[in-house]
């Protein structure tokens, strides 16, 4: 691991999930030293080059924290749908994102 971790939350305008999952995000990134970046994805290209998966994706040191993730290319803009043994949800499960963070 990296001295400061970056947690990197990509988003698109047409989805508010991300607003949601900031606050969640800023609190594990002070508890581990780490630094948010918000990064809009404003086109189709855009979203291809960026690999996105729909707003909000969550990356920590470049990495989706998203098991599945590596296995998708439905990239574009849309908002995001996370499956997990908790359910379906618009925004990734807290435990995802501590674990890609140890």
């Amino acid at each position: 691991m990296t001295d400061h971790p970056t947690i990197e939350l990509l988003y698109f305008d047409g989805c508010p999930s991300h607003e949601h999952l900031l606050p969640a995000v800023e609190q594990l990134a002070a508890q581990n030293g780490a630094q948010v970046e918000l990064r809009r994805v404003e086109t189709l290209e855009a979203a291809e080059r960026e690999r996105f998966l729909g707003s909000p994706t969550v990356r920590v040191n470049g990495v989706d924290v998203d098991p599945t993730a590596a296995d998708r290319n439905d990239f574009g803009l849309k908002c995001r749908i996370y499956r997990s043994a908790e359910g379906v949800s618009p925004l990734p499960p807290e435990h995802w994102i501590r674990t890609a963070l140890e």
